[in-house]
């Protein structure tokens, strides 16, 4: 049996050239530099690595360099979801090929469908799929996954072998482990919403998939070892770190564009997404990346701005509402007999 997914795994972003193509050699050297500040995997053709936006070949390609340049060295879980099953099942032969860990597969999209359609979609692919599958829920962008889905296709199809969950709701995922758990121990369940990865972890999670671990992947990667290890306090004053972070790049552009920018302050090249920006847009873009800048430059990973950064604000709001969802969730651990 293969081994379970757990860890920190990064939605790549992909470079880009000037001229709006995949920035191969770039796209290589992010690969190294992931891996070396110590992600336990890759998540290529995700939301944050603008999947919808490429072309079937070019995320084949995508994926095929990633897996060339890691070469072994952390597992991919390569997003393998195409416009019907048919063409989503190709993808999960060809990833199977270039021998990729799993795959992971978002609801179906543009269509709201219902919970049996759901089932029905995910039943076909576990039932004809070569790789190990991961199911993608993302409510904001595709059709929900419910729980009954969940608890179903995990007893009826061995392939299905995991979750991902980026709804952010913290009972969902509590639910989703208690119905599932106890009939299949070995499925794993992953958060994609960084501002919640420390209670999510601590109420069973195995891992995420952090936008963040694409910018500080020194932060995300320590805030799972510390929380795993169950430092609590050490871990929550990163989790506050992380939120303040991830609110700045998820709201204060178009996503993931954001993200893109704190990357190019890590030192990549990673050019303009596909995705048109109006002369507004990039002003605001410009004054984010100074913005950005302060704040990585607090932990060390980047200069100050010309011109210095402005005193910290407060950030209580943030602070309060982590502390609150930690403390209940330790609680709960306490209770259990689980943690000291």
């Amino acid at each position: 049996m293969a081994e379970r997914l757990k860890g920190i795994f990064t939605p790549n972003l992909v470079p880009m050239t000037q001229h709006g193509e995949i920035n191969e050699a770039e796209l290589r050297r992010y690969v190294d530099w992931l891996i070396e500040k110590g992600v336990h995997g890759l998540y290529p053709n995700g939301s944050t690595g603008e999947f919808t936006r490429f072309t079937p070949e070019e995320r084949r390609r995508i994926v095929k360099i990633i897996a060339d340049q890691t070469a072994g060295r952390v597992p991919i879980l390569a997003g393998a979801a195409e416009a019907n099953v048919k063409e989503t099942i190709r993808a999960c032969e060809y990833y199977h090929e270039v021998g990729v860990r799993a795959v992971a597969i978002v609801a179906p999209f543009y269509y709201k469908l219902s919970p049996a359609s759901v089932y029905a979609y995910f039943k076909e692919i576990g039932d004809n799929t070569p790789i190990d599958v991961t199911l993608y829920n993302i409510p904001m962008f595709a059709s929900p996954i419910d729980v009954p889905t969940v608890q179903r296709l995990s007893e009826e199809c061995e392939k299905i072998v995991a979750i991902k969950d980026s709804s952010g709701d913290l009972p969902h995922m509590i639910r989703m482990i208690q119905a599932v758990r106890p009939n299949r121990p070995e499925f794993s369940f992953l958060t994609g919403w960084d501002a919640a990865l420390m209670p999510m972890l601590l109420s069973g999670c195995d891992g995420g998939t952090n936008a963040t671990s694409g910018v500080v992947p020194e932060l995300t990667r320590a805030l799972y070892d510390l929380t795993t290890s169950h430092q609590i306090e050490k871990a929550r004053q990163l989790q506050y770190d992380l939120v303040k972070l991830f609110d700045v790049m998820l709201y204060s552009a178009e996503f993931p564009e954001g993200f893109r920018s704190a990357v190019e302050l890590r030192g990549f090249k990673m050019g303009c997404g596909r995705q048109p920006l109006s002369s507004e847009q990039k002003t605001d873009l410009q004054t984010l990346s100074k913005e950005l800048q302060c704040m990585l430059s607090t932990h060390g990973y980047s200069d100050e701005p010309i011109g210095g950064c402005p005193i910290d604000g407060n950030s209580a709001g943030n602070a309060d509402e982590v502390t609150r969802i930690v403390s209940t969730v330790v609680a709960e651990l306490k209770r259990r007999g689980m943690v000291d």
